[in-house]
Parts: C-alpha cells; sequence; structure tokens
C-alpha cells in the first residue's frame, strides 16, 4: 500500500472517529496498522481545521 493510500485511509478513519460513525471493522483494521504516525498526523490537521471553522463562524456572527 502506498504512503498516500495510508494517509487517506488515516483521514477517513479519523474524520469519521471526529463524527463518532466510524463502524468497528475500520477501528480494529487501524489498530492493526504498522505505524500510529498517520492517524496521529490525521487527527491533529482536522482539529486544528475544525478550532479554524469555529473561529471563523463566531467572527462571522460576532462583531
Amino acid at each position: 500500500m502506498s504512503k498516500i493510500n495510508v494517509f487517506i485511509n488515516a483521514f477517513k478513519s479519523a474524520f469519521s472517529a471526529l463524527l463518532g460513525v466510524q463502524n468497528s471493522n475500520n477501528h480494529k483494521q487501524d489498530f492493526e496498522s504498522e505505524t500510529p504516525f498517520p492517524f496521529i498526523l490525521a487527527g491533529v490537521i482536522l482539529v486544528i481545521g475544525f478550532i479554524l471553522i469555529l473561529v471563523a463562524i463566531v467572527s462571522a456572527v460576532l462583531p
């Protein structure tokens, strides 16, 4: 599996976990991966993106 596919799968997994809709089969596959780095990176990027979206929404609503 190429590194790009690993990161894409990590982002899919992290995003579905962030939303709380990840199924147990994907969860098991994630823990069987060789390294946790792609999942950590995807989680950090998604959380930072989520915070930036919240800041933008609050800035747009409040003058």
